[in-house]
């Protein structure tokens, strides 16, 4: 990273700023990449949380999923796709309905921004 981008990070004032700077604008392929990991990345740490919640094993939960564990063990790492279908059995299985899953995902969404800043969501 080139002093000229540090100086620009170092000026932001908001997470939107931030990710205009470092990953451009909103429909660019390299700002589209990292929303699309960004993602990835919240709903693999969410299957971990809530299966480690649920005290149960990848291998558990993948017995009752009807799955390998190897393919948990891929999604919790983010290194592979998910259908629906199979993310709603995961939830359904640790406990979780689709309303408690969704207020968590923005909750942990403005948590992780405001980590990012040091302030308080």
């Amino acid at each position: 990273m080139t002093k000229n981008q540090k100086n620009k990070i170092l000026a932001t004032t908001n997470f939107d700023e931030l990710l205009q700077v470092k990953y451009g604008a909103i429909g660019t392929k390299k700002r589209d990449e990292f929303e699309t990991k960004s993602q990835y990345f919240v709903i693999s740490e969410m299957l971990k949380q809530s299966r480690l919640e649920a005290k149960m094993t990848q291998e558990q939960l993948a017995d009752k999923v009807g799955t390998k564990k190897s393919y948990i063990s891929r999604l919790e790492n983010g290194k592979c796709d998910i259908q629906l279908s199979t993310l709603y059995k995961i939830f359904e299985f640790v406990g979780y309905k689709w309303k408690i899953i969704s207020c968590r995902i923005a909750n942990r969404i403005a948590k992780s921004v405001a980590f990012f800043f040091n302030k308080k969501p």
